[in-house]
């Protein structure tokens, strides 16, 4: 409210005095009194973060108000990497979806840069959790020296742990890259993508039936699926491009910028697909290759 403002002509409306008042619960506006920890009429937690949409104090433990349903935010909603040799990831949470369950991991390891996505899968629970654990510990693996078969395995294995029945169990797609010189390793299971630019050739295939359902992913309801593995050389410089849905729903018939760092050309695919519908979490992660590793 504007300071030069008289108090007396500012009308508060019902639920701005029920956030105010501190006796009364936030989620079932019942009495509650002061020094009260949960609220004994609905058992809500009074002490509890305020929601980022309506604002009420009402936000539970696994970060969705009890008032208006929202699950918050976090501070994975947009984020960037860039490693000294240039390679760069971008991982934004796009326009439609209220979180990013998409997570990325670019690091280098010795001469090697290591990169893995993946992207939780939305009819799952909790499939921000699955994909986090994925990238954590599928990363960690890889920049210590494992395989691509042994990288994904303790991946799965980490996923497969959140579930807490058959009815929860969180999922998520997988790619992994391992970049040396000279040696492109893939391993992928799931829709998300690898492409090799400037051309924009497709270097994996998808997991997936035709009408888009994915046949193969890591959770705890995986059953018997094996990694896509590809090893190549590249034939000069380029670019790796690893990339979630987000982004390669939106290729058809797009020119992949030519110019510019690999973060700054993140950055423009990431604004074709927001400026495209943003329809669902957006992450790409650009590798120079060849000489453009130099």
């Amino acid at each position: 409210m504007d300071p030069q403002r008289s108090e007396d002509i500012h009308h508060s409306t019902p639920s701005e005095a029920r956030q105010s008042d501190p006796r009364t619960c936030p989620v079932c506006e019942g009495p509650v009194l002061e020094g009260d920890t949960y609220c004994e009429a609905c058992g809500h937690r009074l002490n509890a973060p305020a929601c980022a949409s309506c604002g009420a104090a009402a936000v539970d433990t696994e970060g969705y108000c009890e008032r208006c349903g929202l699950r918050q935010p976090t501070g994975r909603d947009h984020a960037e990497i860039v490693l000294e040799c240039g390679a760069a990831a971008v991982t934004d949470k796009g326009l439609r979806r209220s979180r990013n369950e998409d997570a990325m991991a670019l690091l280098a390891s010795g001469d090697a840069v290591v990169t893995v996505v993946c992207d939780g899968v939305g009819s799952s629970p909790r499939a921000d959790e699955a994909s986090a654990v994925a990238v954590e510990v599928a990363s960690a693996a890889l920049a210590g020296g494992l395989s691509q078969e042994e990288a994904f395995d303790l991946a799965g294995r980490a996923v497969a742990k959140l579930a807490t029945s058959v009815h929860d169990a969180p999922a998520s797609t997988y790619i992994a890259a391992v970049v040396e010189r000279g040696r492109v390793t893939l391993g992928w299971a799931g829709d998300t993508r690898a492409y090799l630019l400037p051309g924009g050739a497709l270097l994996t295939e998808d997991d997936a039936i035709e009408t888009g359902e994915i046949t193969a992913w890591l959770g705890a309801d995986a059953e018997d699926v094996a990694l896509n593995v590809q090893v190549f050389a590249p034939q000069g410089p380029g670019l790796l491009l690893i990339c979630s849905d987000g982004l390669w729903r939106y290729l058809d018939g797009y020119t992949f910028p030519s110019a510019g760092t690999p973060l700054e050309r993140a950055r423009e695919m990431l604004r074709h697909a927001l400026d495209s519908g943003g329809q669902d979490n957006v992450t790409i992660a650009l590798i120079p290759l060849g000489d453009a590793r130099e």
